[in-house]
């Protein structure tokens, strides 16, 4: 019986190191997920509002990316691209916009596990919207102020 003294030792750091390595996988596999959920909800969001704002106002992409809350690191308005565009997809102005195109692109996923200090590059997460009315409306003749909403 001698022999078999610390088998369960051993035993146990090899099944330990599995399961951690299991465990930290589905972690990091998670959080990834959730990376691709949040970069394809600001990719919506910033459609959406898009469409309804003002084309020069500034602060779609803030609002897009919900209002400066963290949610996920290293996400900046400069990952995001507003575009609009025309019935054929050319970028396009004034009256003859028909679309709005949000893009989030270049982000890089870095990875939580120790020692795996591997940055992932994810894909570019695009939304196409059909134009709304993209901040303006019809103007009140009593009120010469009117007609554009304030996304702010």
């Amino acid at each position: 019986m001698k022999s078999q003294r610390g088998v369960y030792a051993v035993e146990f750091a090899i099944v330990a190191g599995i399961f951690f390595i299991l465990l930290f996988a589905i972690i990091e596999v998670g959080r990834l997920m959730y990376t691709y959920n949040v970069l394809h909800e600001a990719s919506r969001r910033a459609a959406r509002i898009a469409v309804v704002c003002q084309i020069d106002d500034a602060d779609i992409k803030t609002m897009a990316l919900f209002n400066g809350a963290n949610l996920i690191p290293n996400l900046t308005t400069a990952n995001l691209s507003i575009s609009y565009l025309d019935e054929f997809g050319n970028v396009a102005t004034g009256i003859d916009i028909d679309l709005v195109r949000a893009d989030i692109a270049n982000y890089q996923h870095q990875f939580l596990v120790p020692g795996l200090s591997r940055v992932l590059n994810s894909p570019t997460f695009s939304t196409y919207l059909p134009r709304e009315s993209l901040g303006v409306y019809h103007v009140d003749e009593e009120d010469p102020g009117s007609g554009f909403i304030d996304c702010n």
